[in-house]
């Protein structure tokens, strides 16, 4: 039996299927890989001596028909987890224990996954470098000077390093797709709706959504098929048949039309994201695909609109942070000084910027020449991606404008590091499902992500792309395991 950590969701559901191993063998070797692995500083919390037991109980009276049998997996801390600690990487939520779980942990522990604990992230998901949490910044297992990207940094880390088989991050402007691209994984971001933000700690409500993270498409597709569901407690929930994603899944992608745009090719993007995208459209051609190229005009505006919408709702959000009900309080003279004081210290400061942005966006005056202009261009930027899906299937383009930067060089350098989500803003404003792939290397061996954007609720089309891309670029990651003490 090869290294239990190296195999992938559905090999190691198959062996504990065929019994050839146990629940708890996999648990033990994870838990293992994750307790060498402290200098990646992926965990927040663990839960691991929880996670034994229940897997031993899972041993005794076995259920192979649940679509996670026995399965292990630690899942990014903006979920929250019924008496386990929940912080979204913050120092105000820092002794927060949920009483209740959300609906997409809850889905993945009723097919029988068990937690293994809570994934690092930037704090409130609020970057694209995991820099930004209270815990730290992560780092990546590819090279311990580079960011794994955020703000699922320690979603991401954790299964390109192996600690868990699969996991859970969200999605608002990138923030599943930019990691995954960083650190050489498959991720998901569904169509809005598609998964329920019952119990997931809020950034921006119109933008967030929960998605799988993965070693390969399929067991991408089978996690996502476990996580999306239809949730009475979320107004924002959409009930629409959904696809058995896994079971569905092929390679026969002969005949789609596959959309190139041309405002994706910004100025200043390095040779090696533009010799990726032609590698790509290779592939797709190979396929048996064709692609047609296409406009999306209003494609410059998104990161502007974004950085208006979603720090707005941020700033709505995180007003119930106030010291009063649950979460950090600091000590204040009077009501307002404790309100004052509990927040400067409670909050970082990439967070302290989102909340005054946000602020000043929706204050009387500049409501209507910041927020609801922003609302109207997103209309437009939806309107763009619905005229060209009249003519393809999907669309292909890079995931990043380059792979992974180093920790420290852009966190002084705001602008910079929002420029870094250029590729994937437009698919959170415009509410679509968008995965990210890797595709290749740069010229130091670090990985690169390819983007495939799909129609509203058409996960398994752009599943199936990925699937058949997959199988041509046959893409392996360079893992050396520095961290391994």
């Amino acid at each position: 039996m090869s290294d239990i950590t190296k195999q992938s969701l559905t090999e190691l559901i198959e062996n504990i299927k065929n019994k050839k191993l146990s629940s708890t063998d996999v648990t033990k070797a994870f838990i293992d890989r994750s307790e060498k692995s402290k200098e990646l500083n992926a965990y927040i919390t663990n839960d691991f001596t929880s996670a034994l037991d229940k897997a031993k109980k899972f041993d005794q009276k076995p259920n192979f028909n649940l679509k996670l049998p026995g399965i292990p997996m630690a899942v990014k801390d903006l979920f929250c987890t019924k008496n386990i600690k929940t912080t979204a990487g913050s120092k105000i939520l820092n002794n927060f224990v949920p009483t209740y779980e959300s609906t997409v942990t809850e889905n993945i522990w009723n097919e029988g996954a068990i937690l293994l604990g809570k994934l690092n992230c930037d704090e409130f998901a609020m970057g694209s470098s995991n820099e930004t949490s209270f815990f730290g910044n992560v780092q990546s297992p590819i090279d311990k000077n580079l960011v794994p990207g955020g703000s699922s940094g320690g979603s991401a880390s954790a299964v390109a390093g192996k600690l868990t088989p699969v996991t859970i991050g969200t999605d608002t402007g990138g923030s599943i797709r930019q990691p995954a691209s960083f650190t050489g994984i498959v991720g998901l971001k569904p169509t809005y709706g598609s998964c329920s933000r019952y119990g997931i700690v809020a950034f921006a409500s119109s933008l967030d959504q929960a998605g799988p993270m993965a070693q390969n498409v399929k067991d991408c597709a089978l996690l996502h098929e476990v996580i999306s569901s239809y949730d009475p407690k979320d107004s924002t929930s959409i009930e629409f048949k959904r696809n058995h994603y896994s079971k569905e899944l092929t390679n026969n992608i002969k005949g789609k039309k596959i959309g190139i745009p041309k405002e994706y090719r910004v100025d200043g993007m390095p040779k090696e994201i533009e010799d990726l995208w032609q590698k790509g459209i290779q592939y797709i051609k190979d396929c048996g695909a064709e692609t047609i190229d296409i406009s999306l005009p209003n494609t410059s505006y998104a990161l502007p609109t974004y950085y208006i919408v979603a720090p707005a709702e941020a700033s709505s959000n995180l007003a119930r942070y106030d010291g009063v009900k649950y979460g950090f309080r600091a000590k204040g003279e009077n009501l307002i000084d404790m309100y004052e004081k509990t927040r400067s210290e409670g909050f970082g400061a990439e967070v302290q910027r989102r909340i005054m942005i946000g602020t000043y966006v929706l204050s009387s005056g500049y409501y209507d020449a910041y927020y609801l202009k922003a609302q109207k261009v997103r209309k437009l930027i939806k309107n763009d991606f619905d005229e060209a899906y009249k003519k393809v299937d999907a669309i292909l383009t890079p995931s990043t404008p380059s792979s992974a930067f180093k920790i420290g060089e852009k966190t002084n350098d705001p602008v910079s590091m929002y420029l870094n989500d250029i590729f994937t803003v437009p698919v959170n404003l415009a509410g679509l499902p968008g995965i990210s792939i890797p595709a290749g290397h740069d010229s130091k061996g670090y990985p690169l992500g390819l983007q495939i954007i799909g129609k509203a609720f058409d996960e398994q089309n752009i599943l199936n792309i990925a699937y058949a891309m997959e199988e041509k670029i046959n893409f392996k990651n360079k893992i050396t395991d520095w961290w391994i003490k």
